[in-house]
C-alpha cells in the first residue's frame, strides 16, 4: 500500500480482547453482553477518555485504541484492568469478565479512520501473550516508559510471534504496584542441582523468519533434531494456522537448548503437505531425531499429538496428545510448544537420555567431549559423593578433549558444588566451583544455566545485587525453561519474592509432571518459604532421607510442625540433629546472606519441631556479628524434646 506521507504517525496502540468470550457467549448470551457492555461503558471506556485515547474499531469482544502518549496508553491499561479486578472480586466466578491487553510503540498508516502496519499487528500479537487481566507491553514502547511509570516492568522473553519475521521483546506490566525488594547481601545456602536447560540466542537470518544453526554433525558429537511441519488434518485455514504456528514455536523453543542442534525451519518446509517417511527425512536432513505431530479442529475443540523418532533405529521414543478448548488457540499453541520442548531438551529431556545411553554403549576410548560430558551430568543427578567424584572425573576429560565445551564447565559447577554439601574441602570446592561458573559464562554469554551457576557463585561470594541480575538474565534467556525456573525457584526467598518462587515450582511442575528428584531440593524450600507447607511435605516424599541434606531435614521437620503433625515433626528433628548435631534455631538463622523473609520462617516453625534454639558456642565464634535469639543471650537454651 503507498500511502502519502502526511497519514503516517507514531502512536501507542492498545489492543484489548475479553477472555473466552466464545465460551461464555454460548453458556449465557444475553449475560455476557450485558456484562460486556458495562464493563466498557463504565470501566474502560471511561479510563480512555480520561488518558486522551481514541477508539479506532469495537470487535464483538474487543476493540483497537490509538494514543499519542504511550505512557497514557499503559496508565489506561493498568486502570481499567485494576478496576475489572476489583470488580470482579464482588462477583460469582460465572459473571466475572476478564481483559487481555498487548501495547505497541510503531509507525502505523492512517487510511479511512483506520490504522495498518506492524505497529497495530504487533499490538495484536502481544495481547494474546498477556494473561487474563494483564498488560504485555513491546521493547518499543517499553524503552518509552523508564521513570516515567508507577508500575514496573518485568522482562518476558523475546518472541517469535507469527507474521512478523523479527523477534518481539515483550514486557509484564506488575498490576500490582510492587517493585522487587532489594536482597541482603550474603551467600546462598549450597543446596545440590545438576544438569540444566540453556537457551542459545537466536539470530534472523537475511530478511525471513529463517533461523540461523550449527550444522548437524558436529565435532562434539551433539545430537541434532528436525521437526516436519504438524499435519493440518482439519484442512481449514483456522488449522492450517495453528499449525504453522505450533511447528515454528517448536522449532524455536528446542533451538534455545544447547545439548542438540535443530535443523532450521526452511529446511524442515519443503516436507509441509506431503506424505514422508520420518526415517528418509532423517537420513535427508543428515539428524538423529525427528519430530512430527498433527493438529485436527472439531466441534470447538482442538486435538494435537506429538512423536518423536529415533531415527536409527525408527522406534518411538515419546508420544504425547492434547485436547482442549479451541476458542484460545493462541493459549494452546504457547502451552504444547512449552511442554514438547521441555521433554525432549536440558538436562530432563529425551534427547539427552539417548545421547546419555549411546555413549554407555561405546567403548572407552571411542568416547568424545559431549560423550563424558553426558556421563558426568547423569553422576551428578544420583546425589551420592561417591557417584559425584566420578561425575568431576568425566567432566575434567570433557573440557580437556574440549575446553570450549561451556556445558561442561557449568556441570563442573554443579558438581564441586555437590562436593562441598558433602562436607568434602567446602571452601576449595566453593573457590573451584566459582572459578568454573565464571569460566562457562564467558564461554557462552548465551547459555542461560551458565548465568544461573554464575548467579549462584556470586551469591556463595555476598554479592547478591549481580547475583540478582545474573538470575534475571538467565530468566530472560530461558523464560519458558523448566531446568532455569527450578535453579531461579530455591533461590527466590534470597531475593526477597517468596511468592514467586513458589508459582516457578508450579509451573514447572505444569511443564514437566516427571520432574527429576533432585528438583526436590529447591521445589520444597521454595513452598516452605512461602508458608505452603504441605506442599513442602508433598515435594519431599520423591526423596528418601538417605538424599536428604542439612536443608531438607530443616523443611521437613519445620513443615510438619506447622501442619499440627507434631510427633511426626519431632521425630524428624531428632533425626535431623543426630545427623548434624550442630542444627539450631541460630545456627540456621545465620546462614550466610539469608533474607529477612527466610530468618522469620525458621524462627516461627523450628522451635514448633522441638530444633534446640542456641547455637553452640564453638559455632558462634566463627560468626563475625552473629544473630541472636534473645532467650539465647539470656542463656536459656532449651534441649531438643523427646517426641
Amino acid at each position: 500500500m503507498n500511502t502519502p506521507a502526511h497519514d503516517r504517525k507514531l502512536l501507542a496502540i492498545l489492543a484489548v480482547d475479553m477472555v473466552g468470550y466464545s465460551k461464555a457467549m454460548e453458556a449465557d448470551e444475553a449475560g455476557t453482553i450485558r456484562r460486556l457492555k458495562a464493563s466498557r461503558a463504565d470501566l474502560i471506556n471511561p479510563a480512555i477518555s480520561e488518558h486522551h485515547g481514541t477508539v479506532i474499531k469495537l470487535m464483538g469482544d474487543g476493540a483497537l485504541v490509538a494514543f499519542d502518549s504511550v505512557v497514557d496508553a499503559v496508565a489506561c491499561a493498568a486502570e481499567f484492568q485494576n478496576s475489572v479486578a476489583a470488580r470482579n472480586a464482588d462477583l460469582p466466578a460465572p459473571e466475572r469478565i476478564a481483559f487481555r491487553v498487548g501495547i505497541n510503540l510503531g509507525d502505523v498508516a492512517l487510511v479511512d479512520g483506520d490504522l495498518y502496519g506492524d505497529g497495530v499487528n504487533v499490538a495484536a500479537r502481544l495481547e494474546h501473550y498477556a494473561e487474563p487481566g494483564g498488560v504485555m507491553v513491546s521493547g518499543t514502547a517499553y524503552d518509552h516508559l523508564q521513570g516515567k511509570l508507577d508500575w514496573p516492568l518485568d522482562f518476558a522473553g523475546d518472541q517469535q510471534i507469527r507474521n512478523i519475521s523479527r523477534p518481539v521483546r515483550m514486557y509484564r506490566l506488575r498490576l500490582d504496584g510492587k517493585r522487587a525488594r532489594r536482597p541482603l547481601l550474603g551467600m546462598i545456602p549450597r543446596w545440590s542441582g545438576t544438569v540444566a536447560a540453556a537457551i542459545v540466542a537466536l539470530a534472523l537470518a537475511g530478511g525471513g523468519a529463517a533461523w540461523w544453526f550449527l550444522q548437524p554433525e558436529m565435532p562434539t558429537g551433539k545430537p541434532s533434531v528436525a521437526v516436519l511441519p504438524f499435519e493440518n488434518y482439519g484442512g481449514d485455514e483456522a488449522s492450517g494456522r495453528l499449525a504453522n504456528g505450533l511447528t515454528e514455536d517448536v522449532i524455536t523453543d528446542l533451538a534455545r537448548f544447547p545439548e542438540f542442534d535443530v535443523v532450521a525451519r526452511n529446511s524442515t518446509e519443503a516436507y509441509k503437505g506431503r506424505p514422508v517417511d520420518a526415517l528418509q527425512v532423517a537420513a535427508a536432513l543428515h539428524v538423529g531425531f525427528v519430530l512430527e505431530g498433527s493438529i485436527q479442529q472439531q466441534s470447538g475443540r482442538v486435538r494435537i499429538t506429538a512423536q518423536l523418532i529415533d531415527a536409527k533405529t525408527g522406534r518411538h521414543l515419546w508420544s504425547e496428545n492434547w485436547d482442549r478448548p479451541a476458542e484460545d488457540v493462541f493459549a494452546v499453541q504457547t502451552e504444547i510448544a512449552e511442554q514438547v520442548a521441555n521433554r525432549l531438551g536440558g538436562g530432563m529431556g529425551l534427547i539427552q537420555e539417548a545421547g546419555r545411553a549411546a555413549a554407555k554403549r561405546k567403548r572407552p576410548e571411542n568416547l568424545n567431549a559431549y560423550d563424558y560430558y553426558l556421563l558426568g551430568s547423569e553422576k551428578i543427578e544420583k546425589l551420592t559423593k561417591a557417584d559425584d567424584e566420578e561425575a568431576i572425573t568425566f567432566l575434567n576429560r570433557a573440557v580437556e578433549l574440549d575446553p570450549g565445551l561451556a556445558r561442561a564447565w557449568v556441570e563442573l559447577y554443579h558438581a564441586h558444588d555437590l562436593m562441598g554439601v558433602f562436607g568434602v574441602d567446602p571452601e576449595g570446592n566453593r573457590k573451584a566451583a566459582a572459578d568454573v561458573a565464571e569460566r562457562a559464562v564467558r564461554l557462552d554469554p548465551r547459555d542461560a544455566e551458565a548465568h544461573v551457576v554464575f548467579a549462584m557463585s556470586l551469591a556463595n561470594k555476598g554479592d547478591m545485587g549481580r547475583a540478582k541480575s545474573e538470575f534475571d538474565t538467565a530468566l530472560r534467556l530461558a523464560p519458558g525453561s523448566s531446568e532455569i525456573l527450578t535453579f531461579y525457584s530455591g533461590f527466590a526467598a534470597r531475593l526477597g519474592e517468596p511468592e514467586r518462587g513458589a508459582q516457578m515450582v508450579d509451573k514447572v511442575m505444569r511443564l514437566d509432571p516427571n520432574y527429576p528428584m533432585w528438583a526436590s531440593n529447591f521445589f520444597a524450600p521454595a513452598y516452605f518459604m512461602a508458608g505452603r507447607y504441605q506442599d513442602a511435605v508433598t515435594m519431599l516424599e520423591r526423596m528418601t532421607p538417605n538424599n536428604y541434606q542439612r536443608w531438607t531435614w530443616v523443611v521437613r521437620s519445620s513443615s510438619l510442625a506447622a501442619l499440627g503433625r507434631t510427633e511426626e515433626a519431632k521425630a524428624s528433628a531428632m533425626e535431623a540433629v543426630k545427623q548434624h548435631p550442630e542444627v539450631t534455631v541460630e545456627s540456621m538463622i545465620n546462614e550466610p546472606g539469608l533474607s529477612t523473609i527466610e530468618r522469620n520462617r525458621f524462627i516461627e516453625t523450628m522451635p514448633l519441631a522441638g530444633f534446640p534454639a542456641c547455637a553452640r558456642p564453638e559455632v558462634l565464634a566463627k560468626l563475625a556479628k552473629p544473630v541472636r535469639l534473645p532467650e539465647c543471650e539470656a542463656g536459656k537454651a532449651e534441649p531438643l524434646q523427646q517426641p
